[in-house]
C-alpha cells in the first residue's frame, strides 16, 4: 500500500516488545517507509529481536537512549521524521516501586527530549508526535464500575503510571503550547511473542517450562484488559491512516481477565499440548496493586467504523507456542 502518510518514520523503543510489533507491521503494511529506530538495547531487549529487524532493508538502527538531550536533538534534526512514534518507556510496576529514577529518567526527560526536538523541525511538513501510553495513568476500577474512557481522571498509582501520566501531560501541553501535531494513544496490558520474561505471562510459561513455582500477589483476582500485540500496532496503523491529529484514543480489546484465569488459560494449553504442569502459590500483595483495567473503545471503533475482535483463545495459544519454540530468545 502506498497510502500510508508517512514516509520517514523514527520510531523509539523499536527494538522492544511492542515497537518491534509496529516495526513488523508498518513494513508488512508498506515496504518503502524509511525506518530509523532508536532504542538502547536495554536489559529487556534481546539481540535476537534487532537481528530479524534488519532483515528488512529500510530499517537501521542506532544505540540512543532518548534522556540523552544532545543525541536526540542531533539525530532527529537530521532524520527530519514526518512522524515519531514514541514506545521507549521503563514499563515495570515491580521495578518503579524498587527505584523510580529511571522510570522518571526514561519517560519523563525523554519524552521531554523528544519533544522538543520535534518542535524544532520545520512546521512545512506533514507531521505527527505518536505517543505510546498506558492505560495504568487512570489507576483501577472496582469490579462493578464502568471502564475507562478518554475523559476519566488521571489518578496513577505507581511511579511508574504517574510518570506515564507525567508524559502524557508533556505531549498535551506541547500539542495546544507550541502547536506540535500529536496522538496518545493509552493502550490495555498488551501480550504475544517476544515480550520479556519479568512480565506475567511470559513468566508464568517459564517458570512453567522450568519446573519452578509462579508466584501470585494476593488473592490473583485482580482483572486486566488484555490485547494482542500485533491487533495493537495494526490499530496504530489504521490511525494513522485516518490522519487522527491532537486527540487522545485508548486501546483495548474487551478481553478482562483475572490472573488466576490467565494462569489457568495457560496451564490448559501446556498440560494438553506439552505435557508441563504449571504451579503456582500465592504471596504478599505488592503495594499499591491495582484491581481492574477496562477500556471502552467505543471512541476508536467510530473512528476506525470497525469493531474490535477478542480472539484471546487463539492467540494465547500461539504465545505459549512462540515461547516453548524460542526458548532461548532471552538466553544470556
Amino acid at each position: 500500500m502506498n497510502n500510508y502518510p508517512f514516509k520517514r518514520v523514527l520510531v523509539t523503543g523499536g527494538a522492544g516488545f511492542i515497537g518491534s510489533s509496529f516495526i513488523e507491521q508498518l513494513i508488512h503494511l508498506n515496504s518503502k517507509v524509511e525506518i530509523l529506530n532508536i532504542d538502547n538495547v536495554s536489559y529487556s531487549v534481546s539481540n535476537k529481536t534487532i537481528k530479524l529487524l534488519d532483515k528488512f532493508s529500510n530499517h537501521s538502527h542506532l544505540k540512543i537512549d532518548i534522556a540523552n538531550n544532545e543525541s536526540i536533538k542531533k539525530i532527529v534534526r537530521e532524520f527530519n521524521p514526518e512522524l515519531l512514534i514514541n514506545f521507549a518507556a521503563e514499563s515495570h510496576v515491580d521495578n518503579s516501586i524498587d527505584s523510580a529514577f529511571p522510570f522518571i529518567n526514561t519517560n519523563i526527560i525523554g519524552t521531554f527530549n523528544l519533544l522538543e526536538s520535534f518542535r524544532e523541525l520545520s512546521s512545512e511538513s506533514n507531521r505527527l508526535f505518536h505517543h505510546i501510553s498506558t492505560d495504568e495513568v487512570y489507576g483501577d476500577l472496582n469490579f462493578n464500575e464502568d471502564p475507562f474512557n478518554e475523559l476519566s481522571q488521571y489518578k496513577p498509582s505507581s511511579p511508574y503510571s504517574a510518570s506515564k501520566a507525567a508524559s502524557d501531560m508533556l505531549v498535551h501541553s506541547w500539542g495546544r503550547t507550541h502547536k506540535v501535531p500529536y496522538l496518545i494513544t493509552n493502550c490495555s496490558n498488551n501480550f504475544g511473542p517476544r515480550q520479556f520474561t519479568e512480565k506475567l505471562i511470559p513468566k508464568i510459561i517459564i517458570n512453567a517450562m522450568n519446573q519452578e513455582n509462579i508466584p501470585v500477589y494476593g488473592d490473583g483476582l485482580n482483572i486486566r484488559d488484555w490485547i494482542f500485540v500485533d491487533d495493537h500496532t495494526k490499530i496504530l496503523l489504521k490511525l494513522h491512516m485516518k490522519k487522527i491529529v491532537n486527540d487522545s484514543i485508548n486501546i483495548g480489546s474487551k478481553c478482562e481477565k483475572s490472573n488466576l484465569e490467565i494462569i489457568n488459560a495457560i496451564s490448559e494449553i501446556l498440560k494438553e499440548k506439552y505435557s508441563i504442569i504449571l504451579q503456582y502459590s500465592f504471596v504478599e500483595d505488592r503495594p499499591g496493586h491495582d484491581k481492574r483495567y477496562a477500556i471502552d473503545m467505543s471512541k476508536a471503533e467510530k473512528l476506525l467504523n470497525t469493531k474490535i475482535k477478542n480472539k484471546f483463545t487463539s492467540n494465547i495459544e500461539k504465545t505459549v507456542d512462540w515461547y516453548i519454540d524460542n526458548y532461548d530468545w532471552w538466553k544470556n
